[in-house]
C-alpha cells in the first residue's frame, strides 16, 4: 500500500460541508461507540446510527472507518495534557514519568487505544504535539540520535505493554473479591510446584494486585537505564572535553 494511501485521512484536506454533519460529531460519536463496544463493535452504519444521519452520509467526511479510527485515535490523545519541556529542564525524570502516567489513565479510560496504538500512522495533531514534547524533553536532557529514539520507544513500550496486560486483567476479572481468589488460587499453584519452579514459588509473588504501585516502579526502573545513558554521555563528553 503506497504511504499516502497508508496514511490516509492525516494526507488529506478536510472538505467544507454544510453543518447538519461534522467531521467533530462523527468522532465524539465514534469515541462513544469505541468505548461502549470496543474496535469490533465499530461499524459505518452504527456510527451514523448514533450521530442520526445516514450511513453514506459519513463518506462525504471521511472515506471510510479506517479515517473514523485514526480520528478517534488522535481525538483522545488530545485528553493527555502534553508536558511543557521548558518546565522540565531542571528535572526531566518527573516530566517524563508524569507524560506516562497521563498516558496510563487515557489507554484505562480507552482500553480501545490499546488496540491500535502501533498498528497505525500516528501523524494527528494531537499525538504529534505530544511526541514533540516528549522528545524535547529528552533531547535537553542531552539525548540524540539513536539512543534518543530508543529511550523513546522504551518508555512508550513500557506504559503500552503494562497497560495493554492490565486492561486484559480488568477484563477477565469480574471484581475485587474474584481477582484476589484467582491471584490465592494461583499462587497456591506455583507453591505446590516449588521443587520444579523455586525461584517463581518464592519471589513471583501473584498475589500482588498493586497496578499502580507496580507501574510506578517499572516506571522507574526503565527512567534508571535511560539515566544510565545519559550519565554515560556526559561522562564521555567530559572525558573528550578533558583530552
Amino acid at each position: 500500500m503506497a504511504t499516502r494511501e497508508r496514511a490516509g485521512v492525516w494526507f488529506r484536506e478536510e472538505k467544507r460541508r454544510r453543518p447538519r454533519l461534522s467531521r467533530e460529531r462523527i468522532v465524539e460519536g465514534a469515541v462513544a461507540l469505541l468505548d461502549a463496544d470496543g474496535v469490533d463493535g465499530l461499524s459505518m452504519r452504527r456510527l451514523a446510527a448514533r450521530v442520526g444521519a445516514g450511513t453514506m452520509s459519513l463518506y462525504e467526511y471521511v472515506a471510510g472507518k479506517e479515517d473514523v479510527l485514526d480520528l478517534a485515535l488522535d481525538a483522545v490523545m488530545a485528553e493527555i495534557e502534553p508536558a511543557d519541556p521548558a518546565e522540565a529542564d531542571a528535572d526531566w525524570r518527573t516530566a517524563l514519568a508524569r507524560q506516562a502516567t497521563r498516558t496510563r489513565e487515557v489507554m484505562r479510560r480507552h482500553p480501545w487505544t490499546v488496540v491500535l496504538l502501533g498498528t497505525r500512522p500516528l501523524l494527528g495533531p494531537n499525538f504529534l504535539l505530544r511526541s514533540e514534547r516528549v522528545y524535547a524533553i529528552l533531547v535537553r536532557a542531552g539525548l540524540d540520535g539513536r539512543p534518543l529514539i530508543a529511550a523513546v520507544n522504551a518508555v512508550f513500550s513500557y506504559v503500552h505493554g503494562f497497560v495493554a496486560a492490565e486492561n486484559a486483567w480488568r477484563g477477565w476479572v469480574r471484581g475485587p473479591g474474584d481477582e484476589a481468589e484467582l491471584r490465592r488460587r494461583a499462587q497456591e499453584h506455583l507453591d505446590a510446584l516449588a521443587d520444579r519452579y523455586p525461584t517463581l514459588a518464592r519471589h513471583a509473588q501473584l498475589d500482588y494486585a498493586d497496578f499502580d504501585g507496580g507501574f510506578e516502579l517499572g516506571l522507574q526502573i526503565v527512567l534508571d537505564g535511560v539515566e544510565s545513558r545519559l550519565t554515560g554521555l556526559r561522562a564521555g563528553a567530559g572525558g573528550q572535553h578533558m583530552a
